[in-house]
C-alpha cells in the first residue's frame, strides 16, 4: 500500500501547489458559478418553481461547473511535458490515485460552496433534511470525482479534448445524475434518512465501480 499511498499523496500536492500559483481551475469553476446562479435567479425570478426542478437545477450547475474546470486534469501534464516525468518516476495507479484525491478535493470544495450559495440565494430552495443533502453532496463529490478522473485521462491526447470531455462525460455521469437529484428532492421534502439509503448505495455503489475499472485501465491509457 505504501508503494502506491506515498507517490500519490506526492502527486497531489504537486498539483495543488500548481493550481495554487495558476488558479486557472479555480477561476475558472468560479466565474461559471457566479453566472451559472445569476442566470437561475433572473430566470426564476418571482415564479414558483417546485423543489424537484429546484433540485435539478442545482446539479446540472454542479456539473457543467465541474466540467469546466475538471478536464484539465492531464492536460495541463500534457502541455507542460510532465507526463514523460511522472511516468519514469511514478506507477500508473500512483499517478490516478494522486489525481483523484486533487480532483475530489477540489470538487468537493466547489460543490459546498455552490450548495450554501444556492441555499442563501435561492428561497425556495429549502432542505427540511440536511442529513440526506450533505451525505448526497458528498457521496455525489466522490462519483463525480472517479468518473471525471478517468475521463480526463482519456481525452488527454484528443485534438478536441474542450468539445470531447461533456460528450464522454453526459452518458457516463446520466445514472449519477439522476441519482443526486432524486436524493436531493427527498431532503427538500422532508424525508427519513433511511428513506434515501437506497440513493446512497447507489453512489457508493457508482463510485467503488468506476475507481475499480479506472485501476485496471488506467496503465493502457497512460502509457499509450
Amino acid at each position: 500500500m505504501k508503494d502506491f499511498s506515498a507517490p500519490a499523496i506526492h502527486i497531489f500536492f504537486k498539483d495543488s501547489h500548481s493550481e495554487l500559483r495558476t488558479r486557472y481551475a479555480m477561476n475558472a469553476l468560479l466565474m461559471f458559478v457566479v453566472t451559472a446562479l445569476a442566470l437561475v435567479l433572473f430566470s426564476v425570478g418571482n415564479e414558483v418553481v417546485g423543489t424537484d426542478v429546484l433540485s435539478g437545477i442545482l446539479w446540472v450547475i454542479i456539473f457543467f461547473s465541474g466540467m469546466s474546470g475538471l478536464s484539465r486534469t492531464f492536460v495541463s501534464e500534457e502541455e507542460r511535458g510532465t507526463v514523460v516525468t511522472l511516468q519514469l518516476l511514478s506507477r500508473p495507479t500512483s499517478v490516478l490515485l494522486g489525481k483523484l484525491l486533487f480532483n475530489f478535493v477540489l470538487i468537493l470544495s466547489l460543490n459546498v460552496l455552490i450548495a450554501v450559495l444556492y441555499l442563501l440565494m435561492v428561497s425556495r430552495f429549502v432542505i427540511l433534511t440536511p442529513s440526506i443533502f450533505w451525505v448526497t453532496i458528498f457521496l455525489g463529490s466522490c462519483s463525480l470525482a472517479s468518473s471525471s478522473t478517468i475521463i480526463a485521462a482519456i481525452i488527454a491526447k484528443a485534438n478536441t479534448k474542450g468539445t470531447l470531455y461533456p460528450v464522454l462525460s453526459f452518458p457516463i455521469m446520466l445514472p449519477l445524475l439522476l441519482t443526486v437529484m432524486n436524493a436531493t428532492r427527498l431532503s427538500t421534502e422532508g424525508a427519513a434518512f433511511s428513506e434515501a439509503f437506497g440513493e446512497f448505495q447507489i453512489l457508493v455503489s457508482y463510485t467503488v465501480v468506476v475507481i475499480t475499472v479506472s485501476i485496471l485501465l488506467f496503465s493502457f491509457v497512460w502509457k499509450d
